[in-house]
């Protein structure tokens, strides 16, 4: 199964480019999901969820969509075990319903490939034991054939990245490690990444051929794994539904996806 989304989907300058002018505020989610079977939640990163909000949020899409959850910052960039239970207690009512697909985890550039950090990733499979794991990097010393083998051993799911070949970033490699693939598109623009603290750091949209550059790619993830989850998260303009739909059209016209 090969399921494409977005990172988000309730963005103020997607009006126009994605939502139509009728979509009313706080109606964005049942009109991406007529487009879409599965989206990223980013806002839990930047906070933690509730129960209701995600409750909510199920009932307002179909059967069959799915939500993969970002871990909240606190999980990543501060290394604090203490808040998995809160975050795996909201969770309850997507995964109940059967439609939490699991949850992305995105470490910062200084989470580096180290003893003490290599632990901590051990650690969250028994932080988190009720849904499948997908770990980002942002540390290129992480893309080594001993880093893929470690995370198949502790059932983690690696993240693939479409993002600028700067020095010491993650290269556009593709990877499964886990029976779930993950592949995330941010951009492209070297300029952006650390400009103005990389405020404008996902405002790119992506060309076809670069598009194109990902589809043996998609085709190998999906030999390897039983379930590839392909996100855009150049959020800016609209630029990642109009790219995920572009993707979507180019995997159905190689037979891959309906």
């Amino acid at each position: 199964m090969i399921a494409v989304g977005t990172s988000g989907y309730q963005y103020s300058d997607w009006k126009g480019p994605f939502y139509p002018d009728s979509v009313p505020r706080g109606g964005e989610l049942e009109y991406y999901a007529e487009h879409f079977n599965t989206v990223e939640l980013n806002f839990t990163y930047y906070r933690m969820p509730s129960f209701r909000t995600i409750e909510a949020m199920v009932k307002k899409t179909p059967p069959g969509f799915t939500f993969w959850v970002k871990a909240n910052e606190a999980t990543t960039h501060q290394q604090d075990r203490s808040v998995a239970a809160a975050f795996n207690e909201a969770m309850a009512p997507a995964r109940e319903a059967g439609r939490l697909a699991g949850v992305l985890c995105q470490f910062p550039y200084s989470f580096r490939n180290t003893e003490r950090h290599r632990a901590y990733l051990a650690a969250l499979a028994e932080d988190f034991p009720h849904d499948p794991l997908v770990v980002e990097f942002r540390n290129a010393q992480w893309a080594n054939q001993a880093v893929f083998s470690f995370l198949r051993a502790h059932r983690l799911g690696f993240c693939c990245v479409d993002e600028p070949a700067l020095p010491g970033l993650m290269p556009r490699i593709a990877v499964a490690t886990a029976p779930t693939a993950y592949v995330r598109f941010h951009s492209r623009d070297a300029s952006k990444w650390y400009e103005g603290g990389g405020k404008e750091r996902y405002n790119y949209r992506y060309r076809r051929d670069e598009l194109e550059e990902w589809l043996p790619k998609i085709q190998q993830l999906d030999a390897e794994a039983e379930n590839v989850y392909i996100f855009f998260n150049n959020c800016h303009a609209g630029h990642a539904a109009v790219n995920a739909e572009e993707f979507k059209k180019l995997l159905a016209d190689l037979g891959v996806i309906r």
